[in-house]
């Protein structure tokens, strides 16, 4: 009689006991593969940072080289090689170099000329209380004695400027290319601030922020601004850092010219921090970079997004495991099977977490293919600046055959800059618009003009016509940014339209609130298989050479105004129509 009751306490507490064991065993068996993945995730975030780290700094090296080669072409100019250092037409191709380094991401705010006494002759700059400096004796500035004993282009140190502005200067030498006497030099002031500012945050501390240094370990910029100026190996800032010596190992091997990373504490909690030197082609005899970057990163918003990833992983198994179990209790006689389904589902869900960490290896492969990508890119047009750069040295009678090519590869360097950055913006989410109104119609009749006149120049495309009929509408976007996406369809376009003859309509029409943008082209059409991942990043349309990222950025121009893009095939199987929406208002 006390037979079943004596069986019930057995299974009541074999499944109290196997409840427990089996929770546990779960908890255990999370808690492995989630230290696994964190740890996985966290290394993965550390390389990316790097890359990240590396494409600002070799764009801060380019913005540099930009703006020495402006002072260049001021230096060799006739008008300063005659020795007219303040004439009018000296002061004209100034005024227009210091209009094309405003162009810049990172800007100089003056461009200045100053004479063989050290004596400041001539200034372009926006600012009246710069132009009033005219006539300043800056002899005593290191940079001036340096350009002066070297005769070579000069890259300074962080200091105080007159006007109370911390700034770096670029100088180079204007020497008489007759008698070789050194004349004088052109210089460009760069405010560390604004100029750094323009490759990521530089004031807020409490999230990921960029910094740089000079080659003396000086702060041009950081997020508290009682660090700009200050020795990074000087008492205040020691005292700041607290004396850490695994920061102060990266901070000498990154100012010796190598890159690096660390985690560390200092009080304001842990910190990722990776270093790159701005390495200058100009500035390599020492082989010291005249500035360092640095992205500082706390540790708690990286294992945030680790968080967010195992936090809805974990609801999910564990909703799933208290279901199995209220089953196994009511269930008693399925108490084996529910232990089995367990460990089933336990695996399952760890596959499914170790799946994620999977996908994430892909997409860094996909970023490090992108960056295998981008030198190729950059390698071609590279090239081809060297090489016409080298005709132009030995043949300047015929400079008109090779200024036109250094040209067009230089703007093709450019974009691909921009695109770069723009990715690096979207990603940190940083990609500002500036709004006006203006009539959508002047836009698309200029772009269209444009490649109308560089069809004319290509004999695969002669035949090839673009149709577009003009319509005032008047929207309130971004100008530049809507011009980018509309030049990014109708080059690709253009690019996939074959030989022979063909047309692209090229179509806007508002509707409602909203206007519709349309490029068709009758080219080849788009693969099936790229159609649903058109618009991600590193995906091309054909084996044809390219980033891979025009369709990325514009999606996401598109998607910031509040509007949406999209891609269709014709139903005929001849060509491809891509569409955008901007609202009107």
């Amino acid at each position: 009689m006390n037979f079943p009751k004596r069986f019930r306490e057995i299974g009541i507490i074999s499944i109290i006991l196997i409840v427990s064991l089996s929770y546990g065993l779960y908890f255990i068996l999370q808690d492995l593969t989630e230290d696994s993945i964190k740890t996985s995730l966290f290394e993965q975030q550390r390389l990316r940072q790097l890359d990240t780290n590396n494409a600002i700094s070799q764009h801060v090296a380019s913005d540099i080289d930009s703006i020495l080669s402006k002072l260049k072409v001021v230096a060799n100019s006739i008008y300063v090689q005659q020795g007219s250092l303040t004439e009018n037409k000296t002061e004209q191709i100034l005024q227009e170099m210091y209009n094309e380094t405003r162009q810049l991401v990172g800007k100089a705010d003056n461009l200045f000329i100053v004479d063989r006494n050290g004596t400041i002759a001539l200034i372009a700059s926006d600012q009246e209380s710069q132009r009033t400096l005219v006539g300043t004796d800056i002899s005593f500035r290191d940079y001036a004695n340096q350009t002066k004993t070297t005769l070579e282009p000069v890259f300074s140190t962080g200091f105080l400027s007159l006007d109370g502005i911390y700034r770096i200067v670029i100088t180079q030498p204007i020497i008489n290319r007759e008698t070789g006497q050194y004349q004088g030099f052109v210089g460009a002031g760069i405010p560390t601030v604004d100029f750094f500012k323009g490759f990521g945050n530089v004031y807020d501390i409490k999230s990921q922020y960029l910094a740089a240094l000079d080659r003396n370990a000086t702060h041009l910029v950081h997020s508290n601004t009682q660090l700009i100026g200050k020795d990074f190996f000087g008492e205040y800032t020691q005292n700041f850092t607290r004396h850490n010596d695994d920061l102060n190992n990266l901070m000498k091997k990154v100012v010796s010219g190598r890159s690096g990373d660390v985690v560390y504490s200092i009080g304001l909690g842990e910190r990722l921090t990776t270093g790159f030197p701005i390495s200058i082609h100009e500035d390599n005899e020492t082989g010291i970079p005249p500035y360092v970057a640095f992205i500082v990163t706390p540790t708690s918003q990286i294992y945030s997004q680790i968080e967010s990833i195992l936090f809805t992983q974990r609801i999910e198994t564990f909703s799933l495991l208290a279901i199995t179990t209220a089953a196994a209790i009511i269930l008693i006689v399925f108490l084996i099977k529910w232990s089995s389904n367990l460990d089933i589902e336990v695996k399952r869900r760890t596959r499914e977490l170790e799946s994620a960490n999977e996908q994430l290896k892909v997409h860094d492969n996909m970023q490090k293919e992108f960056i295998n990508i981008a030198a190729h890119e950059l390698r071609t047009p590279t090239q081809s600046i060297m090489g016409y750069s080298e005709l132009l040295a030995t043949d300047p009678e015929n400079s008109t055959r090779y200024i036109n090519p250094i040209i067009r590869n230089a703007n093709r360097l450019q974009r691909l800059s921009e695109d770069i950055l723009d990715v690096t913006r979207i990603e940190s989410q940083s990609l500002k618009l500036n709004r006006e109104e203006f009539n959508l119609d002047d836009v698309i009749s200029s772009i269209v003009g444009d490649y109308r006149t560089l069809l004319l120049d290509d004999e695969d495309k002669i035949n090839l016509d673009i149709q577009y009929e003009p319509k005032s509408i008047i929207v309130n976007a971004d100008k530049v940014r809507v011009s980018q996406v509309i030049s990014n369809l109708l080059s690709n376009a253009i690019k996939f339209t074959t030989k022979g003859k063909g047309t692209i309509y090229v179509t806007a029409e508002k509707k409602n609130s909203e206007v519709m943008v349309s490029v068709k082209d009758t080219g080849q059409g788009i693969d099936p298989e790229i159609l649903p991942r058109l618009f991600t990043k590193f995906v091309t349309k054909s084996s044809s050479s390219g980033t891979g990222l025009g369709l990325f950025i514009s999606k996401s121009i598109v998607e910031t105004h509040g509007g949406k893009i999209w891609a269709e095939n014709s139903t005929d199987g001849r060509g491809v129509t891509f569409s955008f929406t901007l609202p009107v208002v």
